[in-house]
């Protein structure tokens, strides 16, 4: 069956954004390279070249992209300390029928990065706000993992403290989509450890760094081979880093009988915590599930 063709306005919109006549009083955000800089597409390109003015969350960072591309604009921050006020400039740059794009450090702005408020305010004004896709960290290394991405949830980073990172940790022990967060190299090793206990160790998973640069790596195995790998690997714990962790297996019927069943005689006799610990051992259940059907066999 043929794909119905795009409305016309559309299909002039496409040509208008790849050519000197950019459309006027619109927000683009533009993804930018996340390494290579053979990523930044010729739309991309044509955009930021016709623009009037470009948001940036790190103006030295964008000027130097500009520069390395051969190109010169006027630039303005904006990051999370200052959306408001650069909100309230742009539309004014909008209402003065000028165009305008977003851009963040490194690929797609807004994906764990600041400028939703932007679009929210110009969207709500009733301009348009048109992307100009590309580059993103975490869609690319979910298609480098080779873990299962047909469906996916993505946590940003993790909370730097290690009791708050497991709570959240916690909460996604029984999630069954596969799991995507960025991490700081210096903190990879403790969150590896903190997944492994919490999530468990043999669940399958991936880091991948320095995504699209000279030394992207992309380690895979284990929970547990992940977390002793990068003990012994200073290399592991260098650059952008992309972690992408396997969801829970979905447990069969006769399986998760068993684990009601064994929970249903221990609770006879321990506190949830530990029924939990000795019925997942027993039946090689996830920890937080049994906890989880635990609290809700105490309570009924």
């Amino acid at each position: 069956m043929a794909r119905p063709r795009p409305p016309r306005r559309e299909i002039a919109a496409e040509k208008s954004d790849s050519s000197p006549g950019l459309a006027r009083g619109v927000l683009y955000i533009v993804a930018t390279p996340i390494g290579n800089l053979g990523d930044l597409s010729a739309r991309a390109r044509a955009v930021l070249n016709s623009c009037d003015l470009v948001a940036a969350e790190d103006t030295r960072h964008a000027s130097q992209l500009l520069k390395t591309v051969g190109l010169t604009k006027r630039l303005v921050s904006a990051h999370e300390h200052n959306e408001a006020q650069r909100a309230t400039e742009i539309l004014a740059a909008l209402d003065a029928g000028q165009s305008v794009a977003l851009v963040s450090d490194a690929g797609t702005p807004l994906i764990s990065d600041p400028g939703y408020r932007i679009v929210r305010s110009v969207a709500s004004a009733g301009y348009e706000v048109r992307a100009v896709p590309g580059p993103c960290a975490a869609i690319a290394a979910l298609s480098i993992a080779g873990i299962p991405s047909d469906r996916f949830i993505f946590e940003g980073f993790l909370a730097p403290k290690s009791a708050a990172r497991r709570a959240r940790l916690a909460e996604l022990a029984a999630e069954a989509r596969t799991l995507i967060v960025y991490e700081a190299p210096h903190r990879l090793e403790e969150t590896l450890l903190d997944m492994s206990e919490t999530l468990g160790p043999e669940r399958e998973a991936a880091v991948a760094r320095e995504i699209t640069k000279a030394f992207e790596t992309v380690y895979r195995g284990t929970l547990a081979e992940l977390g002793r790998r990068v003990q012994g690997d200073p290399d592991m714990k260098r650059g952008e880093i992309v972690i992408v962790v396997a969801g829970v297996a979905e447990r069969a019927p006769q399986e998760e009988r068993e684990l009601e069943r064994v929970l249903a005689e221990l609770l006879k006799a321990l506190p949830v915590s530990q029924a939990a610990d000795i019925a997942a051992r027993i039946t090689g259940a996830n920890r937080n599930r049994a906890y989880k059907l635990a609290l809700q066999s105490a309570k009924s």
